[in-house]
């Protein structure tokens, strides 16, 4: 696919523009709800109910005053897909409206998946789980880099990564996180721990003992300072090796030991180590491996 696709990484405004019909021509049309299908890259898998209940209830008062952006797909004769304004969607179907005002642009495949990234990480509410779906989507459909993703979202390339390893975090700490229960700054400290076992107990001492960030960082450290004292050996690693285990590490987001092979000078192998089965997709991504192939 092409990574220089006109248009993508400049915002939502750029994109729409770029598809602007002239004044005199832009067309309002009455959809009908039931024609109506959510854009397939949207990240946003929960909506706040309070804010939807009170949208529900302006619309059943006064109507919808500004008109949702949406598509029709080449493959599709039936449907719309709604790039922008899903929450007007759903709240118009709960307040028993039958059709609602709707914009009709022709946009890419490509385009609609990043309109539809770009407004929810606008949003304060994404939870780090649906932020981190949202840049694993960019790097999946558009077939990009961590590093081209920073760059078109002006994050930095750490910032990216630190998200894209919650993917790999186990379910059960996942729903900790998805329900609040867990907050972001506890889970990028929960990564540290390499033992999928301890990683579960510590999350569930986060939540059951309401642990600060600062405490459980000085715990998992406490952690880690034991297990690498009995891990100690006696050889160390050449200055050459440690460096490249940290560029490796930096690269993969996870950790990486290079072991030589002492008895046969210059041989060695590299360890790559994943904490699920997204994880492990994660890292064939950046090796640029298609097990579909």
């Amino acid at each position: 696919m092409n990574k220089n696709n006109k248009g993508l990484g400049r915002g939502i405004e750029a994109l729409f523009a770029e598809n602007e019909l002239d004044n005199n021509d832009e067309a309002v049309s009455n959809l009908n709800l039931d024609s109506l299908v959510p854009n397939p890259y949207q990240p946003r898998k929960k909506f706040d109910k309070k804010a939807l209940d009170d949208l529900t209830d302006s619309i059943k008062q006064s109507g919808v005053f500004q008109p949702i952006i949406v598509r029709k797909p080449e493959d599709d004769n039936d449907n719309y897909q709604i790039l922008a304004g899903e929450r007007r969607f759903k709240a118009s179907k709960v307040a028993g409206k039958d059709t609602i005002p709707a914009i009709v642009r022709e946009v890419s495949d490509e385009q609609m998946m990043e309109i539809a990234v770009m407004e929810n990480l606008q949003r304060e509410d994404l939870s780090p789980l649906e932020e981190a779906e949202a840049y694993n989507t960019l790097m999946m459909k558009l077939d990009l880099t961590q590093a081209e993703v920073s760059k078109r979202l002006g994050k930095s390339r750490p910032y990216i990564a630190n998200y894209l390893r919650l993917l790999g975090l186990p379910q059960q700490i996942k729903e900790m996180l998805d329900k609040k229960q867990l907050s972001m700054g506890q889970a990028r400290a929960l990564l540290a721990i390499r033992n999928r076992q301890k990683l579960i107990e510590y999350a569930k001492k986060a939540v059951n003992e309401s642990l600060t960030v600062r405490h459980l960082e000085k715990m998992i450290t406490e952690y880690s300072n034991q297990e690498k004292s009995k891990k100690a050996t006696k050889t160390s690693k050449s200055p050459f090796i440690k460096n490249g285990e940290t560029k490796l590490q930096d690269w993969f987001g996870t950790k990486v030991v290079i072991n030589e092979n002492r008895s046969n000078k210059g041989k060695g192998k590299i360890e790559i180590e994943y904490l699920s089965n997204e994880d492990l997709n994660r890292i064939f991504s950046l090796l640029d491996i298609d097990l579909n192939d």
